[in-house]
């Protein structure tokens, strides 16, 4: 603990201090419960989107024959464009949501291709946005178990450390200036009996 000064004015900074800590830390605290909430909720929603994106791929599978086709070009029908977020804030913390993702025009001959290349268009899609969406939704797991970590440091912080350094050094400081009120009194009265005594022993002269 850092050398503190035993003084009034030291006294009256460290119970401002302590004030000020101890009505930061509940905010602290609901801050780290629901960043912790959080994390539950979008760790169930990934695992989830997991699922289906799992699914999906098996479903592919079950034609994915028909993909080698010769002149078919589905990489450039199925390729992603810009993915489309909106941001929620929890407890502070900015997180993308996924919307959409975006894809380019599918342009072919309905009378040349094979009828099942609509379908397979549509599925890839949505597989390809599943794995965007699922991506996103693991950065914003990874931004609030960063600011969940940080938030965790500063209420051990301020429970482990601050509160009490405050707390003992008021402790310290009132027993110091206690132990100066009960000497400064002794000394008073030993001061007050000298007089006293003195005045009697002018007065017998």
């Amino acid at each position: 603990m850092n050398k503190v000064k035993l003084t009034k004015g030291e006294l009256k900074r460290q119970r401002d201090a302590l004030r000020q800590y101890q009505r930061y830390l509940p905010t602290l605290q609901l801050k780290k419960q629901q960043l912790q909430i959080e994390i539950l909720r979008q760790r169930t929603i990934l695992q989830e989107k997991r699922q289906t994106e799992q699914a999906k791929k098996e479903a592919v599978f079950a034609w994915a024959g028909l993909l080698a086709e010769p002149g078919i070009p589905l990489r450039s029908w199925i390729a992603p464009g810009e993915a489309v977020t909106d941001l929620r804030n929890i407890a502070g913390v900015d997180i993308p949501v996924f919307q959409k993702t975006q894809f380019g025009p599918a342009e072919y001959d309905l009378f040349i291709m094979p009828l099942w290349v609509d379908t397979a268009i549509e599925s890839l899609r949505v597989l390809v946005s599943l794995g965007r969406e699922i991506s996103i939704l693991e950065k914003g797991i990874a931004t609030l178990k960063e600011e969940l970590r940080i938030t965790a440091q500063r209420v051990n912080l301020f429970e482990k450390v601050k509160i009490p350094q405050a707390q003992e050094a008021i402790r310290r400081i009132k027993i110091h200036i206690g132990d100066q009120t009960t000497n400064a009194v002794g000394r008073s009265k030993i001061a007050k009996r000298k007089i006293e005594q003195l005045l009697l022993q002018g007065a017998a002269g």
